[in-house]
């Protein structure tokens, strides 16, 4: 009989196992797509990746008191650079790879206890390459205490030609914590004249209480041989970025007030950006369409901003990269 079973406790947890790193609920236009690889098969070294990072508050700032990586995930140390938030960790998730590849399959797990202040982004864009077989997937886990400030904004994501992609973001939040996520894509290689010419990309965050009570679902599905460039999904414009507030600190009126004074005076023909509350007053969001990044990145910079004076009266800190 096992020593674990014998004391009573769990067996060790196996981060390598499938059933730890394999997300569930992947769309079938996604599995579709599912095969043997002739390169190294799914599960191989450096092809699970697996990132868990557990954040806590002490008298003085927000420290990061649990930490697992293994390639090519990883982290460097948290750095408090924000002269006017110096109690936030600000921590770039990484990869050691040059970007997502066939087969690969990622999980992120993110837990932000009582109080903490995090801001988590990634080093660059998520890059998902051509694949051949098969497909990947990324899954993030992100737990947010009671009182909490955490904003989630990692970089843009960019499907290259022929690629197959599953992200999906659970996100459990106190109701009393505020979380400001972004969900950000280019439908290509833009400069390369490459648009909607990925085989799949596909979305889901999903938002919930701790007793698993659920706030609200954003579903994406873009399937390029069925249709994306419609009103009612991408139009013709080459990036998408959406922001979403949640927090019990302001009403969801007043945020979507917010974040709709910021982006209404910058709509143009190259920019369109819609904003409405989120269910259950827990907060609001907005969609921001753009022809090219730097415009539509700006905007949810700006939006992100406002939001943040809003609600905790610190502005948005200096880029750390140019």
């Amino acid at each position: 009989m096992p020593l674990d079973a014998v004391k009573g406790r769990e067996p060790p947890l196996d981060r390598l196992a499938p059933a730890h790193y394999t997300t569930g609920g992947v769309p079938e236009v996604v599995t579709r797509h599912a095969g043997p690889l002739d390169t190294l098969p799914v599960g191989s070294p450096g092809k699970v990746g697996v990132l868990e990072l557990e954040f806590a508050r002490t008298d003085a700032r927000t420290e990061l008191v649990a930490h697992y990586q293994k390639t090519p995930l990883q982290i460097m140390r948290p750095l408090y650079y924000d002269e006017r938030w110096p109690q936030m960790a600000y921590v770039m998730l990484m990869s050691s790879g040059g970007g997502v590849l066939q087969g690969d399959r990622y999980r992120v797990d993110l837990t932000c206890g009582p109080e903490t202040e995090v801001n988590l982004t990634t080093q660059a864009a998520t890059k998902i390459y051509k694949m051949e077989q098969d497909y990947a997937t990324q899954l993030v886990n992100l737990t947010v205490g009671p009182g909490a400030y955490v904003e989630y904004l990692p970089h843009l994501t960019i499907p290259f030609a022929r690629s197959r992609f599953y992200q999906r973001l659970n996100v459990v939040a106190d109701p009393s914590a505020t979380v400001l996520l972004s969900d950000g894509m280019l439908t290509g290689r833009l400069a390369r004249g490459e648009s909607n010419d990925y085989d799949v990309f596909c979305s889901d965050i999903e938002v919930s209480r701790p007793g698993g009570d659920p706030v609200f679902a954003d579903t994406i599905r873009l399937v390029p041989s069925e249709g994306v460039t419609g009103p009612a999904v991408l139009g013709d414009f080459g990036v998408m970025v959406t922001l979403f507030v949640v927090t019990g600190a302001a009403s969801a009126g007043v945020v979507a007030d917010t974040l709709h004074r910021v982006l209404a005076p910058l709509a143009s023909p190259r920019l369109r950006a819609g904003v409405s509350v989120l269910p259950r007053d827990c907060g609001a969001w907005a969609r921001v369409l753009g022809e090219e990044s730097p415009e539509a990145e700006a905007a949810v910079r700006a939006a992100w901003e406002a939001v943040r004076l809003l609600l905790a009266e610190v502005p948005v800190p200096p880029r750390r990269r140019p």
